[in-house]
């Protein structure tokens, strides 16, 4: 096989002992994400298979694949560090995981080292070839915008710091598709609205700028559909807070963008809760239920989404799962049990295939 081949080629030792190369690719293929980090550690052999973009999209292909969300969360004083708790009363914020297979379970990701009490206020998470990517925000203490990008390898359990933003910016909307990432929109360092995109190569670690938005967009919201990156409404400058109802398409296959008009109510935020109907029309998970009509937030994990949200200013945030009929319409949200530690606010959320 290919990926046998290309793996392979740096040892001359069996893949498993005494047992074919073919036979033992395949136990790997079965081995849960969740024992990836310390099977890594078996050989060198095992180490780079289970690291590489190859061996992932194997997996992904065999169907050994799955799909969990992370979100961005307020934390509970559990979870914080006594330095945290004792620096500032405001929330502090960390990416947790919920796998929904079999009962659903949870989990608290190791903090960026950068940033151990708590990652940049309103940060964007993309998900990349199985991989989690943190971008931008707000420093946790001064609330200066910053350049940081982080990727979060499921693997080894690990982050690394990227090549950083080629410019300060906030509230943008970000997606990936094939091992890059496009990030456009939002307001730069003065609050400015911008109009500028740019898109990451994380397997290169470089950047390269595209051409502009037909519009300046602050606070959009981004979407992937298909092979393209949907950046959903948002405001200029000199219209702040006053929402469009149209969205620029980059295709990732052609390179270029293209203006859709009428995609998105007007006036209506859209920032985390900007969903996608199995039509291939955009929707908005606020209006799924008055339950989560306030501070909304939805993940896609197949056939179910989770949802999260209040059903007024100041009520106690819920988590559901939202279940899709088969004719493309939302079903009814089901709430769904959570440990105490994993109650905060959500703020944002992708999915990450794993």
């Amino acid at each position: 096989m290919a990926l046998q081949l290309q793996i392979g080629s740096s040892e001359s030792t069996e893949l498993v002992p005494g047992l074919p190369e073919e036979v033992g690719l395949e136990c790997l293929t079965r081995v849960p994400y969740t024992a990836h980090a310390v099977a890594s550690r078996a050989c060198r052999r095992w180490h780079e298979l289970l690291k590489s973009k190859e061996f992932y999209h194997h997996r992904k292909k065999s169907g050994h694949t799955h799909k969990v969300a992370c979100l961005v969360q307020a934390l509970s004083g559990a979870n914080k560090s006594s330095t945290e708790r004792k620096r500032s009363s405001s929330p502090s914020y960390g990416i947790t995981v919920f796998d929904p297979g079999g009962v659903g379970t949870w989990e608290l990701l190791d903090p960026v080292p950068k940033y151990p009490d708590g990652l940049p206020q309103f940060c964007q998470l993309a998900r990349c070839e199985g991989k989690l990517v943190v971008m931008g925000g707000w420093d946790p203490v001064s609330y200066n915008p910053v350049t940081d990008v982080f990727v979060y390898d499921f693997t080894t359990s690990r982050w690394r710091q990227g090549a950083d933003m080629p410019a300060k910016r906030s509230f943008f909307a970000i997606g990936a598709y094939e091992g890059r990432v496009c990030v456009a929109g939002g307001q730069d360092e003065n609050k400015n609205a911008s109009s500028s995109a740019w898109v990451y190569d994380m397997r290169r670690d470089e950047w390269a700028e595209l051409t502009h938005l037909s519009q300046e967009r602050d606070e959009c919201e981004g979407t992937l559909i298909g092979d393209e990156f949907w950046v959903v409404s948002g405001y200029s400058t000199e219209r702040q807070g006053v929402f469009e109802g149209s969205a620029d398409v980059y295709g990732f296959g052609s390179g270029r963008w293209r203006r859709v008009d009428g995609v998105w109510e007007p006036g209506q935020c859209p920032r985390s809760c900007v969903g996608v109907r199995r039509d291939g029309k955009l929707a908005s998970w606020a209006e799924s239920d008055s339950a989560v009509r306030v501070g909304s937030c939805g993940v896609m994990l197949g056939a179910r989404t989770l949802v999260t949200g209040s059903a007024d200013q100041g009520a106690p945030q819920g988590l559901y799962m939202l279940e899709m009929e088969r004719e493309g319409r939302n079903g009814k949200l089901v709430r769904i049990s959570v440990p105490d530690e994993f109650c905060g606010f959500v703020r944002s959320g992708c999915w990450v295939e794993i």
